[in-house]
């Protein structure tokens, strides 16, 4: 198991799914965690309990992710309650699909506001705690569809692909401050989110490993870039996908 001990992760979107999974996951590696959700009050609170139960500090916070001033309220409470943060993980998003010829322009900007807004917003209010603490680990949850592309997804599309290249940037603005900055493309993981897909044998059909993934899947990548064994890695693009996009 990879050693988080003495560090303090900040995971968006925890309560539920890969979120959930990556909040569990760190703290069994010895992170103490900082949960960061929008709605599911029950839901965030029994992630706080289970981590809880796993011997580490754990926080829940509500704030809407896309809201600049929520935001930098949410990470000054946060340094408050922990003094520090090693390991920001950007993992909330929603979707809202239709095709673009039906898209409403509310559509594309809430799901662009929420995906790569919130993102930035977590970041840059986090920034100058890295560049201060002189190491960290930023973690980005794209989508493989952020490197396709996908017929019915623009606005989460180009979210997900505005997520490639800002990670790609903060790497080369934090490099010299020993953060690395990392992105998690995953496939077709089972959440609430993929519930919904109707033709699922026929994306089976187009994934190597016979399966869709799990949370976990995803949950051991995002332990592994926040472990020093990924400490030079950078940059970089880890997809998650059992091989769907080669």
């Amino acid at each position: 198991m990879f050693d988080l001990k003495n560090k303090i992760a900040v995971v968006t979107g925890g309560s539920r799914g890969i979120g959930k999974a990556i909040c569990l996951k760190m703290a069994q590696s010895g992170a103490d965690i900082a949960l960061i959700y929008t709605s599911h009050d029950e839901k965030a609170h029994q992630v706080e309990k289970e981590v809880s139960n796993l011997g580490r500090k754990v926080a829940a916070f509500k704030c809407n992710i896309a809201n600049d001033s929520e935001v930098k309220n949410l990470m000054n409470e946060i340094i408050k309650k922990f003094t520090k943060i090693d390991i920001l993980v950007n993992n909330a998003g929603i979707c809202d699909d239709k095709l673009a010829f039906n898209m409403s322009y509310d559509s594309f900007d809430k799901v662009i506001r929420t995906n790569l807004v919130g993102t930035f917003n977590m970041i840059h209010h986090s920034y100058l705690n890295f560049v201060k603490n002189n190491s960290g680990r930023i973690i980005n949850i794209s989508s493989i569809v952020g490197l396709t592309g996908n017929a019915g997804q623009a606005n989460y599309a180009a979210s997900k692909a505005g997520i490639i290249g800002l990670t790609k940037t903060i790497a080369k603005e934090l490099g010299r401050k020993n953060v690395t900055c990392n992105v998690i493309a995953p496939g077709f993981i089972d959440t609430d989110m993929t519930t919904k897909i109707e033709n699922k044998n026929d994306i089976l059909k187009n994934i190597l490993l016979n399966e869709f993934g799990t949370p976990n899947d995803v949950a051991n990548a995002a332990v592994f870039l926040a472990s020093d064994e990924a400490r030079y890695i950078t940059g970089t693009i880890i997809k998650v996908d059992g091989g769907l996009v080669l």
